[in-house]
């Protein structure tokens, strides 16, 4: 009868230890914390989906993502950012400071990965872009340098500009960093800057009402993710208005004069790679911050022939994409 129970007993392991092996893994779970609407930038969350699954992860099966969007309401963020800490999640992707900085204020625990930074040791998101030190880490796009360095195109477009409007969201504190860098090489251009704030896509027509009783000879657009949420609505009220414009190259593809800027869908993917490598045990402290070697300029000679405009063959030589 011993010998009989024992015989059980280990058929019954022989048995468990097979399905106990076969259990699925928990599949990790991720919290992507966005400034703007679901709408305004799809191809973000599918290159970061692309990134994860040249990882090896799939929906559902290893991985899911946990979306909060905050329509362009950055009072929102930090409820936001709670709640994804609430759901413990075990790595949240946020991009702009806004997002970067409600996130930052609702843990100090959760890994956190920037998609985006216009300038994250500034703001002191990081330690250093080398050891960035804390629960933060990511990619930065030297955000002031990329607007100001669209002033410099302009005028090389423009010779004759004279005033300059620079559209502003107040309310994204990366601003706090493009404005003096647009107004030191507006300085050396001697270019006029003239500063028009919105806040809210329904402010924009006024706004650019505003713009046609200066009359500025152009618009600048600063590295900002509610400008480029809104950059059609935009494009088409410099259309209207008649005037040159210059922004990220999204937005020349949305119609506007000139794009520069690097490619954001490579750094959703990019931070995909983080991602993985958080969740494969190492630690943001140690990840160095990612920056792009590569940047983009677009022309849209469709837009320019509608201005009235000749671009000069130095911009067309160095551009990337000429928009026929």
């Amino acid at each position: 009868m011993r010998l009989f129970g024992l015989a059980f007993v280990l058929a019954g392991s022989f048995f468990l230890a097979p399905l106990a092996e076969a259990q699925p893994a928990k599949a990790a779970r991720i919290g992507f914390l966005a400034p703007t609407s679901a709408s305004s930038n799809p191809e973000r969350v599918e290159a970061l989906w692309a990134g994860l699954r040249d990882l090896g992860y799939v929906e559902g099966k290893n991985i899911v993502i946990e979306f909060r969007w905050a329509e362009g309401k950055f009072d929102r963020l930090p409820e936001l950012a709670a709640e994804l800490v609430r759901l413990k999640v075990d790595v949240i992707v946020t991009a702009g400071s806004p997002g970067i900085r409600a996130a930052k204020n609702a843990t100090t625990t959760i890994p956190i990965v920037m998609a985006t930074s216009g300038d994250p040791v500034g703001f002191g998101f990081v330690a250093s872009l080398a050891r960035p030190g804390g629960n933060i880490t990511g990619s930065s796009i030297f955000a002031p340098e990329l607007s100001a360095k669209r002033l410099e195109l302009l005028k090389e477009t423009l010779p004759r500009a004279q005033r300059v409007a620079v559209l502003l969201n107040p309310d994204n504190s990366i601003n706090e960093r493009n404005l003096p860098a647009m107004e030191r090489t507006a300085r050396s251009l001697k270019v006029g800057l003239q500063r028009f704030e919105v806040r809210r896509p329904d402010e924009f027509k006024d706004v650019f009402s505003a713009m046609a009783k200066q009359r500025v000879d152009a618009v600048a657009l600063p590295e900002d993710d509610f400008l480029s949420a809104n950059r059609s609505g935009i494009a088409e009220l410099v259309a209207k208005q008649r005037l040159p414009s210059i922004g990220r190259k999204d937005f020349a593809e949305a119609g506007g004069l000139i794009g520069h800027g690097v490619n954001i869908a490579d750094l959703y993917r990019q931070a995909a790679i983080f991602v993985d490598k958080i969740l494969k045990g190492a630690k943001p402290a140690d990840l160095p911050i990612e920056q792009p070697t590569k940047f983009e300029l677009i022309v849209n000679m469709k837009t320019a022939k509608a201005l009235g405009l000749t671009i000069p063959q130095s911009l067309l030589g160095r551009a990337d994409r000429v928009i026929e």
